[in-house]
């Protein structure tokens, strides 16, 4: 069995630390700020749709100001984001099954890779997976070069998030997802996905290896 996990929302509870920094920038540009509620309804991939749905104006700014922005907040902001309650537990238990895990984040690799050593779970990975830059285009083709990489799986293979996006990564590159929502996007807007939505990650235990 293989899980391939989503880093951001699904094993770090990161959403505070992600709207606290939105919130410094949209000030700055006097744009009405971000609550919880609203952000887990826009937030989306390429997030450069997201920006726009905030209010960011291209024309008057290209995207890669912002997006470098706002990296560089959460650069700084991000020891205050805690992993999920259950983050530990649960990659301790696929690991004592034997489980095969491995991470695919649209953060970018080396900062991907220091942030799950700083958290203290770099270990628990057979493979770390990330873009090759910082503007949050997604995800799909570095997913379907790691699924292909992977071989023959015997068909036991899914991958885990929180959002939308990680749904749409998942059905192509041809692997069945289960998304958890307790991360970036809400219940309500994954509920009418065709695949598995728990609402704790502790659920998964209830689920692999027999999945799917």
């Amino acid at each position: 069995m293989i899980i391939i996990w989503d880093f951001n929302g699904t094993l770090l509870d990161d959403m505070q630390v992600c709207i606290n920094c939105m919130n410094i920038m949209l000030k700055e540009r006097e744009l009405p700020v971000l609550d919880l509620e609203r952000y887990r309804e826009i937030f989306t991939f390429p997030v450069r749709d997201y920006y726009l749905s905030l209010g960011f104006d291209f024309q008057k700014e290209p995207f890669e100001i912002p997006a470098h922005q706002f990296i560089d907040l959460y650069r700084d902001a991000l020891h205050e984001a805690p992993l999920q309650p259950e983050a530990i537990q649960i990659l301790e238990h696929f690991k004592n099954l034997g489980v095969k895990q491995i991470i695919l984040s649209a953060m970018e690799k080396d900062f991907l890779e220091e942030t799950l050593e700083f958290k203290g779970i770099l270990g628990y990975f057979d493979r770390v997976a990330g873009i090759t830059n910082h503007l949050g285009d997604g995800k799909l083709d570095l997913a379907k070069e790691l699924v292909s990489s992977l071989g023959n799986h015997g068909g036991k293979i899914c991958m885990v998030g929180d959002t939308v996006h990680d749904y749409e990564v998942a059905t192509g590159s041809g692997i069945p997802c289960i998304l958890v929502a307790q991360g970036h996007q809400s219940y309500k807007r994954l509920s009418n996905l065709d695949c598995l939505i728990l609402k704790d990650l502790n659920d998964l235990k209830n689920v692999i290896p027999s999945f799917p």
